[in-house]
């Protein structure tokens, strides 16, 4: 059996995979990895995404807010938005473009579906 050891959340997201076994792997610049199965990240976001949104086709997505305020918008409901705060969360559903958009600096956790998934350019 394996040691249990401390992982730093600040600088890993954890990889869950198809037969539930659990990897962390090391945040990189850039867009995210994708895995078959669900990525879990705890990260703190100082600026918006380099990205003009985003869209999980393989399954829903968490996002909850440990700290911090963020915009969340998505293309079925163009003017809607949702404003979550510490202690709030959303499921974007599968398949909906969406869009995080920081109102302050955010400590976010996200529980993202992989392994298909597209984004946006910026414009």
């Amino acid at each position: 059996m394996a040691d249990i050891v401390p992982i730093d959340a600040t600088e890993c997201s954890f990889d869950i995979f198809r037969d539930l076994t659990i990897q962390p792997r090391t945040r990189r610049p850039g867009p995210p990895e994708r895995i078959d199965g669900m990525t879990v990240g705890i990260v703190t976001l100082t600026e918006d995404a380099p990205h003009n949104g985003e869209m999980h086709p393989d399954g829903d997505e968490i996002l909850y807010v440990v700290s911090g305020r963020i915009r969340v918008t998505w293309d079925s409901s163009p003017g809607g938005e949702l404003i979550l705060g510490p202690g709030q969360s959303c499921i974007v559903p599968r398949g909906e473009w969406h869009k995080v958009s920081i109102l302050e600096e955010t400590q976010l956790v996200h529980i993202t579906p992989g392994p298909n998934g597209d984004h946006r350019p910026l414009t």
